[in-house]
């Protein structure tokens, strides 16, 4: 079977779910009150907070595989995150996607203590914070699920970008929302953030900046408050070991001096170069035009403020909400609009077959229905070459595995048609691709979208043009939460579609 490039050979790191708000309002200028029927509306999309099992957690994380952990999470080994999709509770084939961080055997060795950590900080909701979602503590296994962010993390848009830098405006945005949400835990009374850092602000769906709700966790046993350089470490931490609400100010300090310089600068050169007055040397230089000098000075000067080595010396978080929000020139305008991100999904092509249509709103009962009706017909003698000289037992154990196969499929019994089909794609010399078609949608009845869109690739290696094997790897890509990548494969399946509809005509 030869090679064969396809635009989802970046599934690893998939675009993903859409981002579930609030479910308490922040204290926000009467100018940034969001609407309340919109958070109403909002706060029904979140789930509540509860203890999952085991066995979900697992479940939803393909067996906690090394293929699922997320790379930029910014947690340190050996607690690790993983991309997780949940069931729905309906029966309606839906999923969503999550954040699953594990912690090593060593954390929190009391179970009630950390169901009671978890569920304290799953009451704390905001539209800026990543919400905790549940938990689970089952043998020596401690779990958090948080809502999952598809745009990753703010050290990857400063540090690492591909397309472009992050502007100005979106910079005063972060730094603003981030002050928006650590006011809010003060008001709960959760004013300890741990390792605040250019990690732990993720951008949702929409491209808002959102701080993660794991930092809020007391420290573990094997953990320590600060992971990140000692350079960029609260002053009183170095000296007694102990975190202090001060100490959050100060770790936004270093954030702000992220977004100021675009780079790592450790605080005590960045001092230097403050009371230096050589501000050009701080400053990103993809930022040049991008703001006013005297914005520009009035963030840098907040950051030495919250990097005041006495913590007495630094501000509260009222005044950080103070000293920012003047600075946003462009709040109108939509954060997806300003990082470059597609936010609006585009219009379905108009030729999709029925089956085309079935894939594009997800609806697995129609895609079974429909390829049973289609049979083997696609195939152009496919079923043929099967029967050929079936007087032999090879190919009549190959025919009788088809059987076999095709009716756990007609009997939605998709277990024993992968099992089976699995056997007979092993007996072929060239794959059938109606058989790995079928297999793939076997695969997304029982919850298994990568292999899944493995099959629905191979369709496409059997059949280059075939309409089926891209719209098939269209519905894969949804349930993944791969918009885009869907929509192209939608795309494509009808552009083959429409050929095949002309060459008819001919």
């Amino acid at each position: 079977m030869g090679c064969f490039q396809s635009k989802t050979t970046h599934l690893a790191s998939p675009d993903l779910d859409r981002p579930l708000p609030e479910e308490a309002k922040p204290d926000l200028p009467a100018n940034d009150q969001p609407d309340s029927q919109e958070n109403h509306d909002q706060d029904q999309l979140v789930p509540p907070f509860r203890e999952f099992s085991l066995a979900e957690l697992r479940a939803a994380t393909n067996g906690f595989s090394s293929d699922l952990i997320v790379s930029e999470s910014g947690e340190k080994a050996p607690n690790v995150v993983y991309r997780g999709k949940l069931k729905s509770n309906n029966n309606d084939n839906s999923h969503r996607l999550v954040a699953v961080k594990r912690f090593s055997r060593l954390s929190w060795p009391d179970p009630n203590q950390f169901l009671t950590e978890a569920s304290g900080v799953g009451k704390v909701r905001h539209n800026r914070l990543v919400n905790l979602i549940g938990c689970c503590a089952e043998g020596d296994e401690r779990l958090l699920v948080a809502e999952y962010m598809p745009n990753d993390t703010l050290s990857k848009h400063l540090f690492h970008w591909e397309k472009q830098p992050l502007p100005w405006e979106m910079r005063v945005r972060v730094a603003y929302y981030i002050a928006q949400v650590l006011d809010h835990c003060n008001a709960q009374n959760r004013k300890i953030y741990h390792d605040l850092n250019a990690y732990r602000v993720l951008f949702d769906e929409d491209g808002d900046p959102r701080l993660s709700s794991f930092g809020l966790m007391k420290n573990s046993r094997d953990g320590k408050s600060y992971s990140t350089n000692l350079a960029y470490t609260p002053p009183e931490f170095l000296r007694t070991g102990r975190v202090i609400p001060e100490s959050v100010v100060y770790s936004y300090g270093t954030v702000l001096l992220d977004l100021l310089s675009g780079k790592h600068i450790p605080p005590s050169h960045a001092l230097d170069l403050i009371r230096g007055k050589n501000l050009l040397l701080l400053m990103d230089s993809s930022l040049e035009g991008q703001y006013a000098n005297e914005d520009g000075t009035a963030l840098v000067e907040l950051a030495s403020k919250c990097l005041q080595y006495e913590s007495k010396d630094r501000p509260d978080i009222k005044f950080l909400l103070t000293a920012v929000a003047p600075l946003q020139k462009q709040k109108e305008v939509a954060s997806h609009v300003l990082m470059g991100l597609s936010k609006t999904p585009a219009a379905l092509p108009t030729m999709l077959s029925p089956l085309g249509k079935a894939c594009a709103r997800m609806d697995l009962t129609a895609v079974h229905e429909i390829l049973l009706k289609t049979g083997y017909k696609d195939e152009e003698g496919a079923e043929n070459e099967l029967s050929f000289q079936e007087w032999t037992q090879q190919v009549q154990d190959m025919l009788n595995t088809k059987k076999f196969g095709d009716i756990a499929f007609r009997d939605k019994d998709f277990k024993n048609a992968i099992e089976y089909y699995t056997k007979l794609v092993s007996m072929m010399s060239v794959p059938s691709g109606t058989i790995v078609v079928r297999r793939a949608l076997s695969y997304l009845m029982i919850g298994q979208e990568e292999l899944a869109l493995r099959d629905a690739m191979q369709a496409q290696v059997c059949l280059p043009e075939w309409p089926t094997a891209f719209y098939m790897q269209a519905l894969a890509l949804s349930k993944l939460g791969m918009e885009s990548d869907a929509q192209d494969m939608l795309n494509d399946g009808a552009s083959f579609e429409a050929k095949k509809q002309n060459s008819w005509r001919i």
